[in-house]
């Protein structure tokens, strides 16, 4: 075996036993599975240079492909009982605005995109999207 070749697969298995032992969202475990690869092609290629460009351009590839395949899309996340938060900033029909809810500043949106929300009101919380708060104000000060 070369020693290119040899460096490669001490890189490759040094990676993933790194996110055996520390878990890193799957990243070092597919830096290592390219090194791996690499230094397969090591032994055919000698080229160091081409061999780091082979090693990035398949790490890559394989965290591209692997953030499509393991990871769900976004879901609404529906919120059991709505909960109160109050508005920082207004909220206009279609944009965002911020809302003070469970003691952090989050993105929010108006359900009704008809209803304009001032600020420091009442808002009560129906769902959640990603990192946006879905709201509807007090209707007893409508």
């Amino acid at each position: 075996m070369s020693q290119p070749a040899l460096i490669w697969l001490i890189a490759g298995s040094v990676l993933c036993l790194i996110e055996a032992v520390i878990p890193n969202a799957f990243v070092t475990f597919l830096m290592g599975i390219s090194a791996i690869v690499v230094a397969a092609i090591a032994l055919i290629v000698p080229i160091w240079g081409l061999q780091v460009f082979l090693w990035l351009l398949l790490s890559t590839v394989l965290l591209v492909v692997s953030r499509r395949w393991f990871h769900p899309r976004a879901r609404h996340r529906i919120i059991g009982d709505a909960q109160e938060g109050e508005t920082i900033t207004a909220i206009t029909p279609g944009k965002e605005g911020r809302v003070l809810y469970e003691g952090n500043s989050w993105r929010a949106e108006c359900e009704d995109e008809s209803i304009v929300i001032s600020p420091q009101e009442k808002v009560y919380v129906v769902r959640r999207r990603g990192n946006t708060l879905i709201v509807l104000p007090d209707v007893s000060k409508l």
